[in-house]
């Protein structure tokens, strides 16, 4: 794979992740009641996110409500949100920083050595940001089963387990550390080498005369 294509594809692939992550920070399944167990005890389902819980009743109505308070909120769900901003912030620099450094724009095309280091920060800030989305995704995952193995006397039909939210977090992670990855292939130096690989000596037109 060339070097124009290997960025393209990682810079659609980080694009994916951050349009994921965004998906992921907006709904509101992170964690939802479980149906485990020989028997439902309740007609409506619960859903918990990191903005607002919903309650979706077996006759399909859905009734969603925002979190009223921020400090009144455990610390691991503050931590998360704090996780996922900064992951969506540095996956939009990053969309900005990558399209000005890939070698398919004409952004900055007279100097390829600059538009490669440009491109390489753009992938570090991809990477960045699905450590955050991958780090935020894994604290509530881990809360979940905590809670969910601690709780012993609930019965199991009516504790929480991993929402949906968490895997579309996991897969955003994955695809927005493969694209920076791949960003991070453009390497200076050797975009220098080629440069210098390329110069031949121009040939002499003077004369010399005995």
């Amino acid at each position: 794979m060339g070097g124009g294509a290997r960025e393209l594809a990682g810079y659609l692939a980080a694009l994916a992740g951050w349009v994921a992550a965004l998906a992921a920070a907006v709904l509101p399944q992170w964690r939802q009641s479980s149906y485990a167990g020989d028997a439902i005890i309740t007609a409506v389902g619960l859903h918990e996110g990191l903005w607002m819980s919903c309650a979706a009743q077996s006759t399909g109505q859905v009734q969603c409500r925002l979190h009223d308070s921020l400090l009144s909120l455990e610390v691991h769900i503050q931590t998360c949100r704090a996780l996922m901003v900064i992951s969506l912030l540095l996956g939009f620099f990053g969309i900005i920083v990558s399209v000005v450094g890939m070698k398919c724009t004409k952004v900055g095309e007279e100097d390829p050595v600059t538009k490669s280091r440009i491109a390489v920060a753009g992938g570090v800030l991809f990477v960045l940001s699905g450590l955050c989305t991958l780090a935020a995704v894994s604290l509530y995952a881990t809360q979940v089963t905590y809670e969910f193995f601690r709780e012993s006397t609930i019965p199991i039909n009516a504790r929480y387990e991993f929402g949906s939210a968490l895997f579309v977090g996991w897969g955003a992670a994955s695809l927005s550390m493969l694209g920076g990855s791949l960003l991070c292939c453009s390497c200076p130096a050797k975009e220098r080498r080629g440069q210098q690989y390329h110069r031949q000596p121009q040939p002499s037109t003077a004369r010399e005369y005995v």
